[in-house]
């Protein structure tokens, strides 16, 4: 039989986990997988434009489902998992889902200081990412969807670079890369905390899901009453060449899972929503319904 595949997410939770045996003591014979592709896309942080500006790359988290995963569990916006459990590249696990902090964040000397100085500003996100479709779900409440303007620069750590080196005005991040520009004097002008979802394999064994999540929930406990033993592990998500100008310290502890139902009301809302921008096109748009989509 083979071994249970766990992605982590750029979050406490797993290496928690591991390192109270969590995972062991619910018997679960598991491994962590990375996937470089999540966090570079092929965009800034890997190859940059003869200009020093950030490439666009129209491939994103929902792409990545789309492909086919190499684990049985891991987790996105709630959008992306959405469309790919609708389109049936897996299924979006129904009693639990996540909260990330997230943000609209500009260097210190920009002239931005309030969220409609955003208009026709190209703001750095994630195509078909948590980034993106926060951004436009935020920005939709405060400007005219002609006054807004997204640049699709790649995955976390592309944005997290274009940043950095002043290459975009403004940039859509969340949890650790949030907390990397906060600590290095970066504004947050709008907030755009976001749900993550956690997409299930096809080939995943449900009793082997509820184990992962049993551990989950203690890590999560572990986490509210002692975060500050264990932000040290906020450094796997941070890129090695970062690690000297960032405190982990100093973060708050990131994302939250929360143990309640992705309902059948929160499905097909958001899927409705996304249809509504037409955010996909009709080879990428998935139709199944909640009980197919959703693992009860």
């Amino acid at each position: 039989m083979s071994r249970f595949r766990i992605q982590p997410h750029s979050r406490l939770h797993e290496w928690v986990a591991e390192e109270n045996g969590y995972f062991r003591d619910e018997g679960l014979d598991y491994e962590f997988v990375t996937d470089s592709m999540m966090v570079s896309r092929g965009g800034y942080a890997s190859v940059q434009t003869v200009d020093g500006g950030a490439p666009q790359v129209r491939s994103g988290a929902f792409e990545s489902m789309e492909q086919g995963s190499a684990c049985e569990i891991n987790s996105a916006c709630h959008w992306a998992v959405n469309m790919a459990s609708s389109a049936r590249h897996g299924r979006m696990w129904g009693h639990a889902y996540s909260v990330a902090p997230a943000g609209i964040l500009v260097p210190p000397e920009s002239p931005i200081r309030k969220p409609a100085d955003l208009i026709g500003v190209p703001i750095g996100v994630g195509y078909h990412s948590g980034s993106h479709f926060s951004a436009l779900q935020a920005l939709h409440k405060i400007l005219r969807p002609e006054e807004i303007e997204l640049s699709f620069i790649g995955g976390t750590q592309d944005r997290l670079a274009a940043a950095l080196d002043r290459k975009v005005p403004a940039v859509n991040v969340f949890s650790v890369d949030f907390s990397i520009l906060s600590q290095q004097g970066f504004r947050n002008i709008v907030d755009t905390t976001f749900m993550i979802g956690h997409m299930v394999s096809n080939e995943a064994r449900i009793e082997d899901v509820e184990k992962f999540f049993r551990a989950m929930k203690r890590a999560q406990k572990a986490i509210d009453l002692e975060p500050e033993r264990y932000k040290h592990y906020l450094l796997k998500a941070i890129p090695e060449r970062l690690h000297s100008i960032v405190d982990v310290t100093g973060f708050g502890p990131g994302e939250r899972i929360v143990f309640e139902d992705y309902t059948r009301e929160m499905y097909e809302q958001t899927h409705r929503w996304m249809e509504s921008l037409q955010l996909f096109p009709d080879g990428q748009l998935g139709q199944a319904p909640y009980e197919v989509a959703v693992a009860l």
